[in-house]
């Protein structure tokens, strides 16, 4: 399985990614703005849409489609 984001750069564990729209995180009732840095991700070893990482202390799983790897 092979994590790609949404400009097609291949994904790995402890990676530096970057929110590129506000989503809404279920269960924690804050949202996550757009540009957030969420640093060092766990991938999903089921779904190559799925990444994990934490976003203001909350641990979230995050649609790789919705975020940006930082260079």
């Amino acid at each position: 399985i092979q994590h790609v984001d949404s400009n097609g750069n291949i994904l790995q564990a402890g990676d530096t990614v970057v929110l590129i729209q506000d989503l809404k995180v279920k269960g924690a009732n804050f949202t996550a703005k757009r540009g957030t840095a969420v640093r060092r991700i766990s991938l999903d070893q089921d779904n190559a849409e799925h990444i994990e990482g934490k976003v203001d202390g909350q641990h979230i799983v995050i649609l790789t489609k919705y975020v940006k790897k930082v260079k």
